[in-house]
């Protein structure tokens, strides 16, 4: 028999890894998943700092062992939901990377680190850990979320990767009874063949979401010729529309340096929306042909 399939949420026992968590068991409920806890242990992590040398490790890792069995305990009282707990050591974002690839999760949920509230840069380990992990990453950076989801935001633009967020935004609407809103932004209303184009994206994307029994709107949204990206009119239409509950963004343009770069626009998105985002890594190019768009 086959395990049950698992969603990873990395914890620090800070307040935004425990919103994570929260948030985990709503996704882990409606997608009949289990969840499994990660603390990875650095020497230099504020554990660490706790205790002096002679108390050695062993009893670091004893009292955060029981830290985390207390807070699954209380989220499984709460949800229903099983929740496993596990320490790793070594580098936190390739540790996390590493054990969603042995435990096979579907998804990770993280919180970002307290970087992100000063709305500068992206965690560092945030920032790794979406850009490497072969899963979906959900990362959390507001304070107050729904239970459940009742739209997801699916932001497009004319390049071919973009495209692959739709099956993707199909399965998780599918499982949450969500409508997909899909929005696509420009500068100016004068370029005739960019507007022909995403229209003729739009209209596709539509079909092929309606076709396939899920609800859906699209809109085409112009934005000031003053903003430097599309984020900030995307962000600002999400927040309008009173409804979203996740966004979906693709996390690199630059193919031939999947491994190195994150896209700009992507960063940008994470740092600062409220809203959680899911952030999926582009595969093959050449598989979005038989998508028919």
């Amino acid at each position: 028999m086959n395990e049950k399939k698992n969603i990873l949420v990395p914890i620090d026992f800070n307040q935004k890894s425990l919103i994570a968590l929260e948030q985990a068991c709503s996704v882990a409920k409606l997608l009949k998943h289990d969840i499994m806890l990660l603390y990875v242990h650095e020497e230099t992590g504020i554990f660490s700092k706790l205790f002096s040398d002679s108390q050695g490790e062993d009893k670091v890792l004893d009292t955060i062992q029981l830290k985390m069995d207390e807070i699954a305990g209380q989220f499984n009282t709460s949800s229903g939901i099983s929740i496993k707990s596990m320490i790793a050591k070594g580098r936190v974002s390739s540790k996390i990377v590493e054990i969603a690839e042995i435990i096979d999760s579907q998804l990770i949920i993280m919180g970002t680190n307290s970087e992100v509230e000063f709305k500068k840069t992206i965690g560092a380990n945030t920032h790794k850990v979406v850009r490497w992990a072969k899963c979906p990453v959900i990362t959390i950076n507001g304070l107050h979320h729904e239970k459940g989801c009742r739209s997801i935001l699916l932001p497009l633009d004319l390049s071919i990767e973009t495209r692959q967020k739709v099956s993707k935004a199909i399965e998780m609407a599918k499982h949450f009874g969500a409508c997909i809103k899909v929005v696509s932004a420009l500068w100016s209303k004068s370029n005739k063949e960019v507007i022909t184009r995403l229209n003729a994206q739009m209209n596709q994307v539509h079909n092929y979401i309606t076709e396939r029994g899920v609800k859906c709107q699209s809109e085409i949204i112009e934005s000031s010729e003053t903003e430097k990206t599309l984020v900030p009119i995307i962000l600002k239409y999400a927040q309008e529309q009173g409804d979203i509950d996740l966004i979906m963004i693709m996390t690199q343009k630059e193919i031939g340096f999947v491994d190195y770069f994150m896209d700009s626009n992507a960063q940008e998105t994470i740092r600062t929306s409220d809203i959680p985002v899911m952030c999926i890594a582009p595969k093959e190019i050449g598989i979005i042909q038989s998508k028919g768009f």
